[in-house]
């Protein structure tokens, strides 16, 4: 099973956010989620990113890709197992991550997000999730789809 998160760039209540967030992962690695797929873009990716890392060690099979959204980007990739460039190269630069997002929900199973309101990316990300019929786990809330 296959995995993305969509979140805003800060968090309000980062410790409540991150148990959460490790409480979700470990389920979903329970119920057979093996590919973690990650933007690398504000908190709540990195939050993401971090607990995926961190259960490595106890779940050794768990694989974390870092989705660019732009192909000449310095990253730090100690986090993640891989990296990969979606076919974007066509895509102008200002909708470069948005793309990639859709990118991101298409290609995975399930989505975990952080979306505390209606505008901006992260919202986006998550109404086309939904429109998709993707199931959704929305911070605080479970599974929501």
């Amino acid at each position: 099973m296959t995995v993305t998160f969509c979140g805003h760039r800060t968090l309000e209540h980062p410790v409540q956010v991150k148990s959460w967030l490790r409480e979700v992962v470990c389920d979903l690695i329970g119920q057979g989620a093996n590919i973690f797929l990650l933007g690398g873009y504000g908190a709540f990716d990195l939050m993401a990113a971090q607990i995926v890392h961190e259960l490595k060690a106890e779940f050794p099979d768990i694989e974390s890709t870092l989705v660019l959204a732009y192909l000449s980007t310095d990253v730090d990739l100690r986090l993640y197992d891989n990296s990969l460039y979606p076919p974007l190269e066509d895509v102008p630069p200002r909708y470069a991550i948005s793309r990639r997002n859709r990118w991101l929900v298409e290609n995975s199973d399930i989505v975990v997000a952080y979306v505390q309101h209606s505008w901006g990316g992260a919202a986006t990300t998550l109404s086309f999730a939904a429109h998709k019929g993707k199931p959704i786990i929305v911070y605080p809330n479970k599974l929501d789809a």
